[in-house]
């Protein structure tokens, strides 16, 4: 069944859901694949109860697989194979953190693909039995790049090594691959926008490989739109320069990807592990929205960045995957008080 076209919710307060008689019939979709994409806008008005802004999110947990990575996923696939480079023997080899090589072992399952991906003993043991369950082959990278001290860059020599010497390897690179982007360009973004009827002052959006960054500069761009992106960057990412230690996989990277370049973004917010906590206990607890640790780095992000902007000022955000594969880390009160001294707060 394919999801509604994206819409925005106002405050329980203000609307009310259309009685069933009136609710439109739904579409009939083919396979589960065609459930990716047209995820809620809704806005949220209780994380931030004072606010002098309007703020509104997009709910990228509604896609099948549980985040946003499902889109450039089927995209990237669905773009190798008009370009010939998978065929039935092909085996596709992918380095990635957790939502990525979900999405791609969701898209391979659908589509009769044998998917190996290479991970780090960052994954955390939900997203393995995931990816298991799925029918992917994992390939675990045991020790940091030598010359980086970055299990990414370890990753990527494995994935380079298993292309050169497993016959009908594909890589289909996220970090460089024009699906990617696009995929957030024609889709996540664009949907944000038509249901706003363009009017949009900042865009946050949380950053890894930068595809969603990249795409969504596109796609304000195609339309002529002067609204300010702000990449949120995990504290300890190396995209603007720093390098650290990070507890929490998917947000921020040991290498610059090929999707960034400077003239992305307006801005730049750094945020903690302990933040993305924080931001995630808030959002749960105000908005009954369990996310993972990226869309606590937003939340953490505005809530440092609301004073800079005018009354009326209309904000939105991707939020980029579903809470339960944190469940162990943010959403653990013992977790966070080996790691914080206590669970952390805004």
């Amino acid at each position: 069944m394919n999801f509604p076209p994206s819409r925005t919710l106002r405050s329980p307060a203000h609307a009310h859901a259309p009685a069933a008689a009136d609710a439109p019939r739904a579409a009939v979709g083919q396979g589960l694949l065609s459930t990716i994409g047209q995820t809620p806008l809704v806005q949220l008005t209780r994380v931030f109860p004072q606010a002098h802004f309007e703020f509104f999110a997009k709910l990228e947990a509604f896609n099948p697989g549980g985040s946003m990575k499902d889109r450039p996923a089927l995209r990237m696939v669905q773009d190798a194979q008009a370009a010939g480079r998978i065929g039935p023997d092909s085996v596709l080899v992918e380095s990635s953190s957790g939502n990525l090589a979900i999405g791609l072992a969701q898209v391979a399952c659908a589509m009769g693909l044998r998917l190996m991906v290479v991970v780090d003993p960052k994954v955390t043991q939900a997203n393995l039995k995931i990816l298991r369950a799925y029918g992917a082959e994992i390939d675990m990278v045991s020790t940091p790049d030598p010359e980086t001290g970055e299990y990414l860059s370890a990753r990527r020599k494995r994935v380079a090594h298993l292309v050169a010497t497993l016959p009908g390897a594909v890589n289909l690179n996220q970090y460089a691959n024009p699906g990617n982007p696009a995929a957030h360009r024609e889709g996540t973004v664009s949907e944000m926008l038509d249901a706003l009827d363009n009017r949009l002052d900042v865009l946050l959006v949380s950053i890894s490989t930068c595809g969603s960054l990249k795409g969504a500069r596109l796609a304000l761009r195609d339309r002529g739109l002067a609204t300010k992106l702000v990449a949120v960057d995990a504290a300890g990412s190396v995209i603007f320069g720093q390098r650290g230690p990070r507890l929490l996989p998917g947000h921020g990277a040991g290498i610059i990807p090929e999707h960034m370049d400077d003239s992305l973004a307006d801005a730049a917010e750094l945020v903690t592990d302990a933040d993305c906590v924080a931001g995630c206990r808030a959002l749960v607890r105000s908005e009954a929205l369990l996310a993972g640790a990226s869309s606590g780095g937003i939340v953490a992000a505005i809530h440092r960045l609301q004073h800079q902007w005018p009354a009326g000022t209309r904000v939105a955000a991707i939020i980029p995957d579903r809470g339960e594969r944190y469940l162990d880390t943010v959403y653990d009160d013992a977790w966070c008080e080996r790691h914080f001294g206590g669970v952390p707060e805004l």
